[in-house]
């Protein structure tokens, strides 16, 4: 990577202190050289043009170390970048203080930080005036419109990483409460396709074994939602010899995970029967206290949704006779039954993103497509500022295409093309049977 030409000054709270910046550079090292989709990008931005050029970018994102290798490419297209977490548990603290010491970057995040330092981050960024934001999970969007209305009109607009961000930004857009254009980063192809599928696939189960150590063979592994990151989910933990159970509220989705061999439930029927559950719905109390009676003694319960609201955690808060931290990412919990029986019940990471807090999250490999779309989407509201309406937008196909065909380069596969007489075929209407 070339030296940095950016003169930056680095504004932080204290908790960037707490990290090895030292082994926080090396993660970062060892992630970025797996990330050559994002590399290219870095290399376009010192050889041709910086397009962000004092331009000041606000992030709330997991502070991992694929995220320190979207930061450190904005800062070579010329960013003033700050970067807060998206979750107080998914932040390393290593990768913070890095980030801070090695690469001039300022980041307001430390791991297991309360409710309210979250938030006073949150603000920190925004006190910055970002000209783009970048949101996993829409927190930052969201807190800018409730608390600084008269500080959107210094935005050109925002990008959103997350199935339940996107969600959340199209009820405020039907709502008519958005006020700035954002692109949906996770409608990309390029995104959705690979990182919620093959990414949360592999780091759910990666959270989980950490965490417990549990033989997944011959569980019954119930996966809540089934879209593409309960497929994900459901297909490595197939792969492992698990049982696979999946509750489902969309009746297409549903079908599809019978017409995969998975047998479908509803939840409070599964309840009984599964041995670990994992919810990746986006909604809230999927598992509920009605679930939670059911369960048997000894279920294993992780969220992979986004926010700590799918399991009822409260309720098992509320009704515990005990409560017993195993590990820092495993804590049991002894209940009652209504006939007077005991039962455990294991809770994963607080009920928080399973895959970041007991795991390091997505491999750098997948999160190299989804960062490549973030830094061209900010590229994208740049380029289109006159012309974006305050709403809800996808990134053009050819820039969808163009994240895959170098990914594609830089894994050294080679596709076909369409010959002169394919592609006037395909134009044509005249030949037929």
């Amino acid at each position: 990577m070339s030296k940095d030409r950016t003169p930056q000054v680095v504004v932080n709270d204290v908790c960037w202190k707490f990290g090895n910046s030292v082994a926080g550079k090396a993660k970062i090292e060892w992630t970025m050289a797996r990330m050559p989709v994002l590399d290219m990008i870095r290399i376009r931005y010192n050889l041709q043009r910086r397009p962000f050029t004092d331009l000041t970018i606000g992030a709330c994102l997991h502070v991992t170390a694929e995220t320190a290798a979207l930061m450190i490419t904005l800062k070579e297209g010329g960013a003033k970048v700050f970067l807060c977490a998206s979750n107080p548990l998914s932040t390393n603290d290593d990768v913070a203080t890095a980030l801070v010491k090695h690469y001039g970057i300022s980041v307001f995040a430390k791991h297991g930080e309360s409710q309210e330092v979250y938030y006073r981050h949150l603000r920190q960024v925004l006190d910055q005036h970002p000209k783009i934001t970048m949101d996993d999970g829409a927190d930052l969007i969201s807190l800018l419109h409730k608390e600084r209305p008269d500080q959107i009109a210094e935005i050109i607009g925002s990008s959103e990483e997350t199935t339940t961000g996107v969600l959340r930004l199209k009820n405020m857009e039907k709502d008519g409460a958005l006020k700035l254009p954002v692109v949906a980063v996770n409608e990309s192809k390029t995104k959705h396709l690979f990182d919620n599928r093959y990414g949360t696939g592999q780091s759910v189960i990666d959270g989980i074994l950490r965490a417990t150590n549990v033989l997944l063979a011959g569980k019954t592994f119930v996966v809540c939602g089934y879209g593409w990151c309960g497929k994900g989910v459901a297909m490595r933990a197939k792969g492992m010899g698990a049982k696979i159970v999946v509750c489902e509220i969309d009746p297409i989705k549903a079908l599809e995970a019978v017409m995969d061999g998975f047998e479908v439930m509803p939840i409070d029927d599964a309840a009984a029967k599964g041995d670990v559950f994992v919810t990746v719905t986006g909604n809230k109390n999927v598992i509920s206290s009605v679930a939670i009676e059911s369960l048997k003694s000894g279920a294993i319960l992780a969220n992979a949704g986004h926010f700590d609201v799918e399991i009822n955690i409260d309720y098992l808060k509320q009704h515990s006779l005990e409560v017993k931290e195993i590990n820092p990412n495993l804590t049991s919990y002894l209940m009652k039954r209504s006939d007077g029986r005991d039962y455990l019940v294991h809770v994963l990471s607080e009920g928080r993103l399973v895959n970041l807090a007991a795991a390091d999250g997505h491999p750098a490999e997948v999160m190299d497509m989804s960062f490549a779309n973030q830094a061209l989407a900010a590229e994208w509201l740049l380029e289109n500022e006159m012309t974006l309406l305050q709403n809800v937008h996808s990134l053009p196909e050819e820039v969808d295409k163009e994240v895959a065909k170098l990914k594609l380069l830089a894994m050294d596969v080679k596709i076909d093309r369409l010959t002169t007489e394919q592609e006037a075929y395909l134009m044509g209407w005249k030949e037929g049977t």
